[in-house]
């Protein structure tokens, strides 16, 4: 049918989780400072979203 298959897209900042790890980068600066909203241009709710996954990332040791 007309069913889009996560796989046929980019995934929304909503989507990601700790699976994600490797898109991380988009959002962290090279010494793994999450960046700002003017700079990623997602909005409040994405950016808490990101903010929290990686953050549980960080501690669980899955990001360098």
């Amino acid at each position: 049918g007309s069913e889009m298959c996560i796989r046929d897209r980019s995934l929304t900042p909503q989507e990601m989780g700790l699976q994600h790890v490797h898109l991380f980068g988009r959002y962290v600066t090279d010494t793994g400072k999450i960046l700002p909203r003017q700079i990623t241009g997602l909005n409040a709710k994405q950016q808490r979203h990101i903010t929290r996954v990686i953050k549980q990332a960080r501690n669980m040791l899955m990001m360098q």
